[in-house]
């Protein structure tokens, strides 16, 4: 086996630098660093909800049996990417914090933690979902289209360590304020995705199948990328390496303490789409699930640019909170919200005018046309959800990079269960409203969700200045 060559001394220089540009930004003005963090994280995810979309267009040609099925496996799927997320937001806070504190081993630290817990929760998870998957088909009330929705399963759970491997590094990057190399890897896995869905769903006739492999490879050919970048190239900020490496139970601490909130809320939403497809079958059948899992992700790609706000957040807030800089938060928290309301009003606007057009991208077969009415009602009444997602979500942000991940899933708990879930049963059942009933509880449990969260994270702030304003005065 051939050995690599040592890299010269000005390529070393050079690779210090670039990877230190996105450390300046991380660290800079704040206002400055949500742009240019969340500009590329914005291309990165609108390409992948793009492939989503595509992803459904390619199984709506299936019929809605085969969106159903889909529909019924997404709450565990997301269940999957939560725990890929969550533990990604416990190594961008942690490793932001300590960039913020200027302590560099101890970021290496905690990215050689991460990937050690992502091998570990990959193990597991694998073993519990494959070998079940039917029943647990069965078990989410598929019904007639559990044998669709298991070969989706099997297939998409059994990537589970590229999806999780795949999320993790990209928080570690984000982390360091390095967006651009995230979105370059998500926008190939999405690219890829895409070309593949038709050629698999229907030249090579997998169908739903198809759609789960493609996803797979996808994150394969990504995987290959982040494992090159980081322990062949070795040009990022933080280094991952398991030489003379100890496990250090502070440190897993500091990765699960905002990691297994974060991914609980995952698990929450999940809960809160399971239930929330019961009531719809409850009242509307399996018709009722199509319309609103495949109006989702119509939601879900409305709703980018405040991911993509909300998770430049977490880095930045982290960095401000580990250099112990309150002001710094509290501009960067305040900009955020600002930039999410603008960004949201502009999103309801858009989407109420267009909304049969957009229904007819899901709608275009014969199978699938009965639903077009029911969806474009759907996507009208979601364009008052869009509203209220910025306080919610950049609050939850804020808390997740100070390292309070307890704080944000008691608001995400509040938000879909106490609230959401609660309110939908009302409107459904109590008052009547039928599937309508679920839309308007979303609407209703958003806006509550939203109010409750921005109050908290303004006493929060409030707070926070004056303990560091006490600590400064008495240090003088």
């Amino acid at each position: 086996m051939t050995s690599q060559p040592s890299p010269s001394l000005s390529e070393k220089s050079d690779s210090y630098n670039n990877a230190t540009k996105g450390v300046s930004v991380l660290t800079g003005d704040p206002k400055s660093a949500i742009r240019k963090l969340a500009g590329p994280m914005f291309i990165a995810m609108l390409l992948m909800t793009i492939y989503n979309i595509v992803d459904a267009f390619w199984v709506a040609g299936l019929g809605s049996d085969a969106l159903a099925a889909v529909g019924f496996m997404t709450p565990l799927f997301m269940v999957l990417i939560g725990f890929g997320n969550g533990i990604g937001a416990g190594a961008t806070s942690a490793i932001s914090r300590r960039i913020g504190a200027k302590d560099k081993a101890g970021a290496d630290l905690v990215a050689s933690h991460s990937i050690l817990i992502m091998l570990i929760i990959s193990v597991v998870l694998t073993a519990a979902i494959v070998p079940n998957i039917t029943a647990i088909s069965l078990l989410l009330g598929a019904g007639d289209v559990a044998g669709l929705a298991a070969d989706y399963g099997l297939v998409i759970f059994s990537g589970t360590v590229f999806v999780l491997f795949t999320n993790i590094v990209y928080g570690m990057l984000r982390a360091e304020g390095d967006t651009k190399r995230t979105m370059y890897a998500m926008a190939v896995s999405s690219v890829i995705n895409m070309v593949l869905d038709p050629v698999l769903i229907y030249y090579l006739d997998l169908g739903v199948a198809g759609a789960a492999l493609a996803t797979v490879i996808s994150i394969m050919f990504v995987t290959v990328i982040l494992f090159y970048w980081i322990w062949i190239k070795k040009d990022t900020y933080v280094t991952v390496s398991f030489k003379n490496f100890r496990l250090k139970s502070a440190v897993i601490k500091d990765i699960l303490g905002v990691g297994i909130p974060a991914s609980t809320e995952f698990f929450l939403m999940s809960l809160l789409v399971i239930t929330l497809n019961g009531i719809l079958v409850s009242v509307s059948g399996t018709d009722a699930v199509a319309i609103y899992t495949t109006g989702w992700r119509v939601v879900m790609f409305a709703i980018i640019p405040q991911i993509a706000i909300g998770t430049s957040l977490v880095a930045v807030a982290g960095a401000a909170y580990g250099a112990r800089l309150p002001g710094k938060l509290r501009i960067a928290y305040i900009y955020s919200l600002k930039l999410g309301f603008i960004i949201a009003l502009a999103t309801s606007l858009l989407t109420w005018i267009f909304a049969p057009q957009i229904t007819l991208l899901f709608t275009y077969s014969p199978e699938s046309a009965h639903i077009a009415p029911g969806m474009i009602a759907f996507l009208q009444v979601m364009c008052f959800f869009y509203i209220f997602v910025p306080p919610g979500m950049m609050t939850c942000s804020m808390f997740q990079g100070v390292g309070k991940g307890m704080t944000s899933l008691f608001l995400n708990f509040l938000r879909n269960l106490a609230f959401i879930a609660v309110i939908a049963w009302i409107f459904t059942y109590y008052l009547g409203m039928g599937q309508e009933g679920v839309w308007w509880g979303v609407v209703a449990g958003d806006m509550l969700g939203g109010v409750v969260a921005l109050v908290w994270a303004m006493v929060y702030l409030r707070l926070l200045t004056r303990v560091e304003e006490r600590i400064n005065s008495e240090s003088a």
